[in-house]
């Protein structure tokens, strides 16, 4: 009887030991545990996602301290689509990003360090409005702040600064392509958000 009750002890310990090896190999790289949600999800998915951008985009094209480096976008379509898949994979969700690295898609935009802060405030007042929780918020802006130094062409404080004439927008994408919606990981659309 002991040495059963041994074996049942040694099995119970083998399964916690094995179950504990799935919850973190599922969890993947962000160390989340099954019962942790992604920020993705803990940020509404994709609808949300898109519902932010929308916002973001309102703001930020009414706001001088920024519109201007919008001046010259041949396709708004375009930097919303890539804007939404670039969230979207970023913080865990289906997305693939297929746009441009952010060097190479904002050269030559002579974006300033007071532009990018103005932009932030703008994405933090679109969060707020969608009443996104202070963990949330911080962890999407954080993810985002790596691209700063691929973005930021000049070190000031000063908005409002007009596009330089060197800058050549991205050229447009296809209809198609746009009504298609962000593309996903397996080569799947996701739709118009």
């Amino acid at each position: 009887m002991t040495r059963r009750i041994r074996r049942i002890g040694a099995a119970v310990c083998l399964l916690a030991a094995l179950t504990a090896t799935a919850a973190r190999v599922s969890g993947g790289a962000r160390g989340q545990t099954p019962a942790e949600k992604s920020l993705y999800e803990r940020l509404g998915g994709l609808d949300a996602i898109s519902a932010v951008v929308d916002e973001f985009i309102r703001i930020a094209s009414a706001d001088e301290r920024i519109n201007k480096k919008f001046a010259k976008t041949a396709q708004p379509e375009r930097v919303r689509l890539h804007f939404i898949e670039q969230i979207c994979m970023l913080t865990g969700g289906p997305c693939k990003y297929t746009g441009d690295s952010m060097k190479k898609a904002h050269p030559n935009m002579g974006l300033t360090e007071g532009e990018f802060g103005a932009g932030v405030e703008d994405l933090t007042q679109a969060l707020d409005k969608f009443n996104v929780p202070a963990r949330e918020k911080g962890e999407f802006l954080t993810a985002l702040a790596q691209f700063k130094k691929e973005i930021v062409e000049v070190k000031s404080n000063e908005t409002g600064t007009p596009l330089p004439a060197n800058f050549k927008p991205a050229p447009a994408l296809p209809q198609e392509r746009i009504k298609a919606g962000p593309a996903m990981k397996g080569g799947r659309s996701g739709g118009r958000p």
